[in-house]
């Protein structure tokens, strides 16, 4: 995807999601990958009212080399690219379901949600709860590089992390399959605290079955 292309695409997403409640005021943010550095949403925008050639690029040394100023969060974004080479796009919103769910602690050791419906399983996987850390504390980074490599090594490699009291960032391969982790991801909180958090959950057999029959990577 050329570089133009990105932009217009990080654009789109931002306000497809602001549109349906997934953001709102300015916070939130996305990046996308280049060759030579990464695009990302300018500090305090608004996703629904994001501009292409406003937003910030950045080199692989993370200078800013055009548009306004890249958001707080770039080291975290940066973190995960370094983290796990096939990520693309990186979406951090504040969710509100996630939110809350990160309010009402993990499910499980670190995972914030238990495996409630197979396209959770199949589309999202694990998500580990990340420590609160204030907004673009440089630690919140370290932190979720850890969380990826400790879940690559067994062998459950994970599209997302929850920020306790501040919300998920998801990635992939492209902004549009970003945004569908994020969205599943925030349907599933949804569902999980509207059952009280008592909801029966995918067993063991079953969760076999979506790893045989797609890959799941739980």
């Amino acid at each position: 995807m050329s570089e133009a292309r990105l932009r217009e695409e990080i654009c789109r997403t931002g306000q497809s999601l602001f549109a349906r409640g997934f953001a709102h005021a300015t916070a939130g943010n996305i990046s996308a990958r280049l060759d030579d550095g990464w695009l990302i949403t300018p500090t305090d925008a608004c996703l629904g009212l994001l501009d292409p050639a406003r937003l910030a690029k950045v080199g692989a040394d993370g200078v800013t080399l055009s548009g306004e100023r890249p958001s707080k969060t770039l080291a975290l974004h940066r973190a995960i690219y370094g983290a796990d080479p096939e990520a693309r796009c990186v979406i951090h919103t504040h969710s509100t379901h996630l939110v809350a769910s990160s309010l009402a602690g993990p499910w499980n050791g670190e995972d914030l949600l238990p495996p409630l419906t197979p396209y959770f399983v199949m589309k999202v996987g694990h998500v580990p709860l990340i420590p609160y850390r204030r907004p673009g504390d440089p630690d919140a980074a370290r932190l979720v590089a850890e969380a990826i490599a400790r879940f690559a090594a067994k062998g459950t490699p994970i599209r997302a992390v929850m920020l306790a009291k501040l919300g998920p960032n998801a990635w992939h391969d492209s902004p549009a399959s970003a945004m569908a982790v994020l969205e599943e991801l925030e349907e599933t909180a949804r569902v999980w605290l509207l059952s009280g958090r008592v909801a029966g959950i995918l067993g063991d057999a079953d969760i076999d079955e979506l790893r045989r029959s797609f890959g799941a990577r739980w």
